[in-house]
């Protein structure tokens, strides 16, 4: 395994922590499994604050970089194999 793709992995490792985390991070908008039961009414009432648009934006960059990081990692898999 050559530097390149051993540090690929391991910021791919990192960056896949991070997406969880901060999509765990996001408030509920209903329309999963707890909407089954009853829950998330009371979603449905509160808007969107600036925090959550940040933290939006936050998602989709650290999103594009673990897809651009996979697409790194298969192109130098193939060039190396």
């Amino acid at each position: 395994m050559t530097w390149p793709i051993m540090t690929l992995s391991i910021v791919l490792m990192v960056l896949s922590f991070v997406l969880t985390a901060f999509i765990l991070l996001h408030k509920s908008r209903g329309g999963g499994l707890s909407d089954l039961f009853g829950g998330g009414m009371s979603t449905a009432m509160s808007g969107t604050s600036a925090s959550e648009r940040m933290l939006d934006r936050i998602t989709v960059i650290i999103g594009v970089l673990w897809v651009a990081c996979i697409f790194a990692l298969l192109a130098l898999q193939r060039h190396a194999g």
